[in-house]
């Protein structure tokens, strides 16, 4: 039936195969992930953010630079594979010492082009607001304590993170800190990254 109105009104074949072919890798890339039901629960809640725009009106900021980490760890560092990890944007409304599977601090974007494309969420949490507890979701405990990520992050910002790639599909696991399939432009606001030292649990 959808089809069948795309023919019907678009203006020539051209653009109607045009309009299939995008719907064709629209849902492609959908159904690219492999998730279980909690985590598949937890992207239906999140798909609106497909539109960074309604993220930017929800509260979500951006910090810019598009994040890679070409080396991957070294010694003293998180244990980071080589890989991308894309645009930030953080909720600071959303950090709290109880962590909300709804409400992702972080939800994370690749460049295409002039566009955004939503790939992951982030649960974020600085160490102070921890406590001595060290905080866990979907049955994962958070990556950390770390220092902030420079450049776009002060090193004394002190945190644990969990990135879940709800959207792309992940070579190195749904729920590591990099994907190798995260790609940065060559210009513009691109980092090429560290990865972040570990700091002792209590090192505020």
């Amino acid at each position: 039936m959808l089809t069948r109105l795309i023919w019907r009104n678009a203006k020539s074949p051209c653009l109607a195969a045009a309009i299939l072919v995008g719907m064709s890798v629209s849902v492609a890339q959908a159904q690219d992930v492999s998730l279980p039901p909690e985590l598949q629960e937890v992207r239906a809640g999140l798909e609106k953010y497909q539109d960074v725009i309604v993220a930017v009106h929800d509260g979500y900021l951006s910090t810019i630079g598009c994040i890679e980490y070409p080396k991957g760890m070294v010694e003293g560092t998180m244990s980071y594979p080589a890989g991308g990890m894309g645009v930030h944007l953080i909720n600071l409304n959303f950090i709290s010492p109880e962590l909300d599977p709804t409400k992702p601090q972080v939800l994370i974007y690749e460049p295409h082009g002039d566009e955004l494309r939503l790939v992951a969420a982030e649960w974020f949490m600085p160490l102070p607001v921890a406590g001595e507890t060290r905080p866990s979701i979907f049955g994962q405990d958070l990556g950390g304590p770390m220092e902030g990520h420079e450049p776009l992050m002060p090193p004394g910002m002190h945190h644990y993170d969990l990135h879940v790639w709800l959207w792309k599909s992940n070579p190195a696991g749904v729920f590591s800190p990099t994907n190798p399939a995260i790609k940065c432009p060559a210009d513009g606001y691109s980092f090429a990254e560290s990865a972040p030292k570990m700091v002792k649990h209590g090192e505020h």
